[in-house]
């Protein structure tokens, strides 16, 4: 009987563009012509939004041809780009899912297998009769040559395929360990008067113990893979499609989330996830953001507010036109960011990658050395030794030259630093941060100065007017404001858009420009007409007035000094070459950012803040948040200058950079590791190592915590793997044979290799457990 969870599991959702539907009678034609086709569930056609939605049965019908043959009936039809190269994606996680579970099923069945009939061929060593049929030694040897030929067989492929290409591995190691003992007991059987040992026993039980290690360490490293499982899943899965014209009627086709395009409304119902990031144009909500923000207490929103993919309408229903669908969704880039991440090594790794290229061929070397030495001169220094063990010269050495290659475990040095990155990286996420990686990680132990961009950064970023200054009797204040808002629309900067906003917010219109340009940090420039008169307007700090020999009067300066004493920003706006009018704007500092200064104090790092603004605007935002060292009055260029100053004054410890906007990016290019806040631009963005997506500033005391520890979860898992080696070793090779009497077998040896390789795994998953 099929459980409902497979039968869901088995149903997939097309969406199809249809053109050419004029009436209900077209959709119908266009629904029954879908519905025909063998494999389809059902079909529900849109005549207003002119799209089909279509669960089927996976793996039934082909898509394009679909397409094809309703484009042949006069509908032109296609499939939704997006929608396919996401039912790709998900096809072959799913198929490459389904594999890697049917693998582990077999090698658990295996393992089990192995060991029991294994441990059935030892019990006659402790006096335990198993009956004629399994002490026959034929029995012994048809189970190793079918543990060879069948579970082992993609071991023994795998391992010579590397020796062939001359890059040996793991199972080159195993390969070479178990067909020597297989070989060598097949030799004692044929000949008998050699006086050798048979030791079928051991090459099964030695698969045994590697099928066994692996599946565990196959656990956990999904576990490991559990957090981004788990970012995945916060992925909306579909959208209620509404047309523009009619969306008040029209209750919608329901499509999954990636299917939407740019500037189409969705419906949102009270509940339900935003399935894209947009604006609301109809309808007033609240919303719980906590998935991006971290924030428990939700927020309100009406229409032309933005809404982020992966949060949840708590209210109204809404109508969303979507801005970004898909992988372009923060939430998309957030989850794309942590999966690139977890595929970046760290520095430190390549010492481990190196180390493991000649890895296989020194342990190799070693296990002849091993069979020399013991065949030619230890068994004849230590005679007695072949008595009490009761066994002969060749078998012994043959076993110790097999318990180095089988001891040896390259593969908890390759497991070492991408498990640690792998869960480092997932938690951060989590935490609202995103790492790009595990070469970023590895930098910030050496960390030592941090410096901050000012607006954006350390405050809030959003601007607002406080004071408006009249110099001129022709200017007033709202005509200021006019002709600013009119000069900034070329700039992102968060001023402009201040200026901006309290223009919109006053009705005030955007006066007609020409040749407009912009210098980024300083101010903008453009003719502007004025009672029938062309001029030129100026609006920017300072040094932008200078540039243009535009001079600033002690007068002026009188009524400015105080304002800028407040910490607000000042703007001032020339005509030609005489100032009219300044605008004084003030910016929030941001929660818990004299808190984050402290902690990062504490920590031994240097702490500066930049910006673009007065020296006298830095200097009182900086004590505010008990920052000594501030600098004014800086280009993006002079930003750049001064990040390259700091590191060559100390070029062995790294400079981070923390910024937001188009005028950090410079910079945070050129400190050798970025930080950004989530909201800021996008070449920023780009720039940064790390993100702070909740724009939190103590999340960076969190992003350097996590990076710390993992990079010591990277070393202790390092260590394990080479210190590992250099205590088994010894054993294997039989250092302790001759005082204590102890060695491994084969198939212990093996059991201590798997071992090695889950230590290293369940190490990494300590990270979740660390404060």
């Amino acid at each position: 009987m099929i459980s409902l969870e497979s039968k869901l599991n088995s149903i997939d959702t097309l969406i199809l563009d249809i053109q050419g539907m004029k009436c209900a009678a077209c959709v119908k034609a266009v629904e029954k012509q879908i519905t025909r086709h063998q494999g389809v569930i059902c079909a529900n056609v849109n005549l207003i939004t002119a799209v089909a939605s279509i669960e089927y049965e996976k793996g039934s019908i082909q898509p394009q041809s679909l397409a094809e043959k309703l484009t042949a009936l006069g509908f032109p039809s296609q499939v939704r780009q997006g929608e396919r190269i996401e039912e790709e994606q998900k096809n072959k996680i799913e198929e490459k899912r389904k594999q890697e579970q049917q693998k582990r099923i077999y090698e658990l069945i295996s393992a089990g297998l192995l060991l029991l009939f294994s441990t059935i061929g030892h019990l006659h060593h402790f006096g335990i009769n198993t009956g004629a049929f399994f002490s026959n030694i034929w029995f012994h040897w048809a189970l190793a040559t079918l543990a060879l030929l069948i579970p082992g067989r993609e071991i023994l492929l795998n391992g010579w395929q590397g020796l062939w290409h001359g890059k040996p591995n793991m199972n080159s190691l195993v390969g070479i360990g178990a067909t020597t003992a297989y070989l060598t007991s097949c030799i004692a059987l044929i000949f008998p008067e050699l006086g050798w040992e048979c030791f079928f026993d051991e090459p099964v039980m030695l698969l045994g113990f590697i099928f066994l290690g692996r599946v565990l360490e196959s656990n956990a490293r999904y576990k490991a893979m559990d957090s981004l499982e788990t970012l995945l899943g916060l992925k909306p899965q579909f959208a209620r499609l509404v047309g523009k014209n009619n969306y008040e009627e029209d209750q919608g086709v329901k499509i999954p989330a990636v299917g939407v395009k740019v500037n189409e409304w969705v419906r949102v119902l009270s509940g339900e996830q935003f399935p894209v990031d947009g604006v609301i144009v109809k309808g007033k909500t609240i919303i719980d953001e906590s998935l991006l923000t971290g924030e428990s207490f939700p927020v309100s929103k009406g229409e032309g507010d933005k809404v982020s993919a992966g949060t949840i309408n708590q209210e109204n229903m809404v109508i969303v036109e979507a801005v970004n669908t898909g992988s372009k969704t923060v939430l998309g880039q957030i989850i794309a960011t942590v999966e690139e991440a977890q595929t970046r090594k760290a520095p430190i790794q390549k010492i481990a990658d190196v180390v493991s290229g000649y890895f296989a061929y020194g342990i190799m070397a070693i296990a002849s050395l091993t069979f020399c030495f013991w065949y030619f001169w230890g068994t004849e220094i230590w005679a007695n030794l072949l008595t009490e063990l009761d066994t002969s010269k060749a078998i012994l050495s043959v076993k110790l030259a097999i318990d180095v290659l089988v001891i040896a475990c390259p593969c908890a040095l390759g497991l070492a630093t991408p498990t640690a990155i792998l869960v480092g990286t997932t938690i951060g996420a989590e935490k609202g941060l995103l790492i790009k990686g595990g070469d970023i990680l590895e930098q910030v132990k050496n960390l030592k100065t941090i410096v901050f961009d000012k607006t954006g950064t350390i405050t809030e970023g959003i601007p607002s007017i406080t004071t408006i200054l009249s110099f001129h009797p022709e200017f007033n204040h709202q005509s200021i404001l006019q002709i600013a808002s009119s000069l900034e629309m070329v700039s992102n900067h968060p001023l402009a858009q201040g200026i901006i906003k309290q223009a919109q917010n006053q009705s005030l219109t955007t006066l007609k420009t020409h040749e407009l340009s912009a210098v980024s940090g300083k101010g903008v420039k453009g003719i502007i007409e004025i009672n029938e008169q062309l001029s030129w307007f100026y609006l920017g700090n300072p040094s932008w007035l200078e540039d243009h020999q535009i001079s600033i009067t002690t007068e002026i300066l009188e009524q400015v000094n105080p304002l800028e004493a407040q910490g607000k920003t000042v703007v001032y706006l020339a005509q030609n070459s005489h100032i009219v009018g300044v605008i004084a704007l003030g910016d929030k500092i941001r929660p818990f950012a004299r808190e984050t200064v402290k902690n990062l104090q504490n920590m031994g790092l240097e702490v500066m803040i930049m910006s673009g603004d007065r020296p006298d605007v830095v200097k009182y935002i900086a004590e505010k948040v008990g920052i000594e060292q501030y600098y004014g009055d800086l280009t993006p260029q002079g930003k750049c200058d001064l990040i390259q100053q700091i590191q060559q004054k100390n070029p062995h410890q790294l400079v981070a950079m923390v910024g937001d906007g188009i005028n950090d990016a410079p910079a945070m290019s050129t400190a050798q590791i970025a930080i950004a806040m989530a909201q800021g631009a996008e070449v920023a963005l780009k720039s940064a190592g790390i993100v702070l997506t909740r724009g939190k500033l103590p999340d960076l005391i969190t992003a350097i915590n996590l990076s710390k520890m993992t990079l010591k979860k990277i070393k202790q898992n390092l260590f394990w793997a080479l210190s590992y080696n250099l205590v088994a070793l010894p054993i294997a090779v039989g250092c302790l044979l001759p005082s204590q009497h102890f060695w491994l077998n084969p198939s212990t040896a093996g059991a201590f290799m798997a071992f090695s390789s889950i230590f290293v795994v369940t190490n990494s998953l300590l990270l979740k457990y660390t404060r």
